[in-house]
């Protein structure tokens, strides 16, 4: 059986281990959604997994759902994302951009205008804005003619992530952000091509992943998923059936992986596993402890047919976690007060593990 530890041939990458850093949202970014020279320590410092996955980041300026995050729409965006990737791969990594487009899940005072979402139908708690957590706000409807250029807005931002050195994107289709939302049977309350049936249900992500492939190719395109999570109150009623259709289409396009949520029971996941024929990502989520996920448990994935274990919170603070789980080192706990709050406290002040000093 594979390890974590073994080496892996992603289309044109040869990863060293099967250990991914699951992209996680840490809004430093500086104002116009730019990167920031703390961004490419950050993302330096964890080079070592076998790949990289960034937290989300936006395709449109509507799209944005968090103050503080980083954008792929604009030439000063594409500009300040080389710095991140050059030293990602001066120090040997590999990394894709998770291209998230918020969807409902954003705030006028965020990005100066009112979310749009498949249905004008509010998302479930409190959203961050620049001035604090407030409501989520009703979301607008798209109308047919614009669903589209939400779809192109993946593609585009792709295009730009390769310019910015990127190796590949990771589309966001998970945690109740705006292809999550085009899942969900409470989100979308359609009655044109895009809602209703699941064959119309899945079209959005479908579409984008489409475009995303004609845009950069299929080697260099992925997409996260989260059968039947409900984060954000999205709600999906029939998860079997709905994600082996979209599994079913979205394996035509021979993409570069398949990134899975461990958010529904197992035999479903078993049954994807089986449809998918290509590279699949698992994270196991966190399940034991300060949200980290134990080496036992990627090994039980590995098991179960998984080709790469992502982890998140873990490589947070343990930027050499890959030598930590070699090794069977003890891992440093996250301080989640520093998780959202900017500044490099939290960020870059994580040591590597310190080795007891041998005596000659």
């Amino acid at each position: 059986m594979s390890t974590l530890f073994d080496n892996y041939r992603l289309g044109h990458l040869e990863l060293p281990n099967r250990v991914a850093m699951a992209p996680m949202t840490r809004v430093r970014a500086a104002a116009g959604g730019l990167a920031t020279p703390a961004m490419a320590t950050y993302y330096a410092q964890r080079a070592t997994a076998g790949l990289i996955v960034s937290e989300g980041v936006q395709p449109s300026l509507i799209g944005q759902s968090n103050p503080g995050t980083p954008g792929l729409h604009t030439d000063e965006q594409v500009e300040s994302w080389r710095q991140v990737t050059t030293a990602v791969h001066a120090n040997g990594g590999r990394i894709f951009a998770q291209i998230m487009h918020g969807g409902r899940v954003s705030h006028p005072e965020t990005n100066g205008l009112q979310p749009a979402g498949p249905s004008a139908v509010a998302a479930v708690g409190d959203v961050f804005t620049p001035s604090g957590k407030q409501p989520a706000p009703l979301p607008r409807a798209m109308t047919t003619a614009e669903v589209p250029e939400h779809a192109r807005s993946y593609a585009d931002a792709a295009r730009r992530g390769v310019e910015a050195g990127f190796d590949g994107v990771e589309l966001h289709g998970a945690n109740g952000y705006l292809i999550s939302q085009f899942l969900a049977d409470n989100s979308n309350l359609r009655t044109d091509q895009y809602g209703g049936s699941i064959a119309n249900r899945i079209r959005f992500a479908v579409e984008s992943v489409e475009q995303t492939v004609d845009a950069v190719g299929a080697a260099r395109t992925s997409i996260r998923l989260s059968p039947g999570a409900t984060i954000w109150g999205v709600q999906e009623n029939d998860v079997p059936a709905l994600y082996t259709a979209l599994v079913k289409e979205l394996a035509q396009f021979d993409l570069a992986y398949l990134h899975l949520e461990v958010t529904t029971d197992e035999a479903t996941l078993a049954t994807l596993r089986k449809l998918w024929p290509g590279t699949l990502i698992i994270n196991p989520g966190p399940v034991t402890g300060p949200g980290q996920t134990r080496p036992a448990d990627a090994d039980y994935w590995l098991r179960q047919g998984a080709d790469l274990i992502s982890f998140g919170r873990a490589f947070i603070a343990n930027p050499d976690l890959v030598e930590r789980l070699r090794n069977n080192l003890p891992l440093a706990p996250a301080d989640e007060a520093t998780f959202f709050q900017g500044g490099n406290d939290g960020y870059l002040t994580y040591p590597a593990y310190q080795y007891d000093a041998v005596a000659a």
